[in-house]
């Protein structure tokens, strides 16, 4: 039997929202759900994963959503859903580059749902939404300021000599990051002080404390190479996922590109020293964790040619040839699908089998698909699932990018 014989005889149907359950079956108790994309700019990807995550929370019970985001800015979007405020206004005031990964049209109907979901439900029993990422350095600092400044006065002095320490190499992380690879002086001691004078308070404050202490970490590694700082990044993003899984005594569903939501084990990030979200939740909680995966043959994307520049929609080729996505689009041309791992009643070996797997971020050069934009990955290790959309277009964006500054390159651009 050929690949793609095994292909179309493994494929589910995936024509609308009641062709998920089997996936909803394969999920049934476990706690996590970590729901990839193949891009951070494509529509597809984002509808599917609320109809998905829609699904989970009205029938199974997921009591939070969790997103490659901003803590702060997330924030914002949880005060929406769980008052009854327009969460289109929380997501417009996104600012950090890229905006579109979260301002968009497609998320902004999610969360409406959501908010709609929670109306009327006691506090306890809403479904919450937050941001995992560590970006947000001065935005959680001055978060701290302000609450502390309200609520905690007598611990004003811990929060400001971190602020001070910070203002002290200028507004920009990575400048702090290249400072401290040039001499030993760092603000690693002023922000452990912070961690521990805030340590015990309220999610909120004791979160955006977390995101300054691996932001700390991070903009050190990032300047010095490696997977450093990448490790640093999906670390905190799974301490993150825990601690709110605690808080909320909850199960969680999060959104992230399939490089941090797929297994690292099962591509070549492994042999560079690289760990991830998915692989470090598999880890820790074993059959809790169900990872799905996301893929596209072509079609139209948001993404940018550099970091910071102006974002626009882009052609998505065709996928390269003994591609996992050409595998697939040659399986099933022109139709949509849901793939099981393994598949119902059948081991089928292409799922064992390492191929390049399509990986589009923010930056993205459609030009250069002969060489790169593409994980090697054995498709049946990396995922739990894996929601095949044969062609795709364009998120829709709420607005443009603010270009008062360039926000400072992270890394890997790609993701």
């Amino acid at each position: 039997m050929t690949n793609t014989d095994e292909v179309r005889r493994s494929a589910l149907p995936l024509t609308g929202p009641d062709d998920l359950s089997p996936l909803l079956e394969r999920v049934g108790e476990a706690r996590f759900v970590l729901i990839g994309e193949a891009t951070h700019g494509t529509s597809e990807f984002y509808t599917w994963r609320a109809e998905l995550t829609r699904r989970l929370i009205a029938e199974k019970g997921f009591g939070f959503v969790a997103v490659e985001g901003d803590w702060p800015d997330c924030e914002r979007i949880d005060h929406t859903v769980t008052t009854g405020a327009d969460p289109f206004e929380a997501l417009y005031a996104f600012e950090r580059w890229p905006t579109f990964m979260w301002a968009n049209e497609e998320v902004a109907g999610f969360c409406r749902w959501l908010q709609g979901w929670n109306a009327g439900r006691p506090p306890a029993g809403r479904c919450r939404f937050h941001g995992l990422d560590v970006y947000s350095l001065w935005d959680s600092l001055r978060a701290i300021r302000r609450y502390a400044a309200t609520h905690l006065p007598e611990r004003m002095e811990a929060v400001m000599r971190a602020l001070y320490c910070f203002e002290s190499y200028g507004h920009d992380p990575q400048q702090y990051g290249l400072a401290t690879r040039l001499v030993p002086d760092t603000c690693e001691d002023e922000v452990v002080t912070l961690l521990a004078t805030l340590g015990d308070d309220e999610l909120g404050v004791r979160q955006n404390a977390e995101v300054v202490a691996g932001a700390e970490r991070y903009y050190r590694a990032l300047v010095r190479g490696g997977p450093g700082s990448w490790n640093i990044r999906d670390v905190h993003m799974a301490d993150t996922l825990d601690r709110l899984a605690g808080h909320h005594q909850a199960k969680g569903v999060v959104w992230a590109h399939n490089t941090h939501v797929g297994d690292a084990r099962a591509t070549d990030m492994a042999a560079a020293g690289m760990t991830n979200l998915g692989q470090l939740v598999r880890e820790r909680h074993r059959e809790d964790a169900v990872l799905v995966g996301f893929g596209t043959h072509r079609g139209t994307v948001v993404a940018a040619g550099r970091w910071g520049d102006r974002h626009h929609v882009m052609r998505v080729p065709p996928a390269r040839p003994a591609s996992l996505e050409a595998l697939l689009h040659e399986a099933l041309p022109g139709q949509d699908a849901l793939f099981l791992v393994p598949p119902p009643g059948l081991r089928a070996g292409w799922y064992d089998e390492p191929m390049g797997h399509r990986a589009i971020g923010v930056v993205y050069h459609p030009e250069r698909e002969r060489w790169g934009n593409y994980v090697p990955t054995v498709v049946g290790r990396r995922y739990d699932a894996f929601l095949w959309l044969d062609e795709t277009r364009a998120v829709h964006p709420l607005h443009g990018e603010p270009w008062d500054e360039v926000e400072p390159e992270t890394f890997p651009t790609a993701m």
